[in-house]
């Protein structure tokens, strides 16, 4: 069996993980969610997040991708006390009464979700936060880049780099995947996957983010999922949401008989479902096909990332 051990900590990229011998195939549920459903209570509402999770797992998928603001749907559960704005409130309900029940109903070995996001208080200010537990450990990835209608945020200051199943993945989170910017920084660090939690209004935002996502997948040469968000919320964050599950691959030789894009029916209410097999067989494959066109082996340097190319301008 080969195993290596490394990690990587500092700037702007935080790495640390362990690749060992893994089966050639994962299956990944990628699962829209309504964060409207009709319940009772927030621990109510957190059980039926959680079910949905163990019914993917319990039916063979290894991992699990939920959207972005999910957690917002807790907004209409929220204590009186302490005082605050409803993001500091659902902060509070998630940390101090959801977290802790979560970590022990999700801790399976072998299996992982990423949990959508939530408003988290750090010092400083408030963050949309991604839970991420694998393997029976714990993460988070925060967003980095904002939209119009996340004033009361913070950004986040770095990507986590994480391994599960012999993939190293990265969360990016809604926006987050609009900015080729963020995508060059990943480039040469060999990320296999990259799980894109995402909620937005209007099927505009929709094209935009599973476009790029497309992108993404294309130039980074890995796998890419997305998750949005659905439904009708008594939150004036996620009040009305449309979205798709949806999955992208390499344009490369290797994958030319199997779909290279996957998207499923735009839904503007609902929880639902697209199961995926990620093939890191394929993947390895592909890096090593040298003399085919492939902008994900360039690198960083013949990319121009390290080199000056400069622009201009004949008028």
């Amino acid at each position: 069996m080969f195993s290596t051990r490394k990690a990587v900590t500092g700037g702007f990229f935080e790495c640390a993980f362990i690749i060992q011998g893994f089966a050639a195939c994962m299956t990944l549920d990628i699962l829209t969610y309504d964060p409207g459903i009709v319940c009772d209570s927030a621990r109510e509402y957190a059980r039926h997040v959680t079910k949905r999770v163990l019914d993917s797992w319990d039916e063979g998928a290894d991992l699990v991708l939920l959207p972005e603001f999910l957690w917002m749907g807790l907004e209409p559960h929220t204590p009186d006390e302490p005082e605050g704005s409803a993001l500091e409130r659902v902060a509070w309900l998630f940390r101090e009464d959801l977290l802790p029940w979560l970590r022990a109903a999700l801790a399976r070995p072998g299996k992982a979700v990423v949990l959508g996001t939530c408003p988290c208080a750090v010092e400083g200010g408030i963050r949309n936060r991604a839970v991420i537990f694998h393997d029976g450990k714990e993460t988070h990835q925060d967003k980095l880049h904002l939209t119009p209608w996340e004033k009361e945020f913070t950004p986040g200051g770095s990507v986590r780099l994480w391994e599960f199943g012999g993939l190293l993945v990265a969360v990016i989170i809604c926006l987050d995947i609009e900015i080729p910017e963020l995508a060059a920084r990943l480039r040469g660090l060999g990320v296999d996957l990259i799980l894109c939690p995402s909620a937005t209004e209007t099927i505009l935002g929709v094209e935009r983010v599973d476009r790029c996502a497309s992108a993404r997948a294309v130039e980074l040469g890995c796998f890419v999922a997305v998750a949005h968000l659905t439904g009708r919320a008594r939150s004036d964050l996620i009040d009305e949401n449309v979205g798709r599950a949806a999955f992208y691959q390499p344009s490369q030789h290797v994958f030319r008989h199997t779909p290279r894009w996957i998207e499923g029916p735009v839904h503007d209410s609902g929880c639902h479902a697209l199961r995926v097999t990620v093939d890191k067989e394929a993947l390895k494959k592909m890096r090593r096909m040298r003399a085919e066109t492939n902008p994900s082996l360039l690198g960083k340097d013949l990319a121009g990332l390290s080199r000056d190319i400069p622009v201009e301008c004949a008028r």
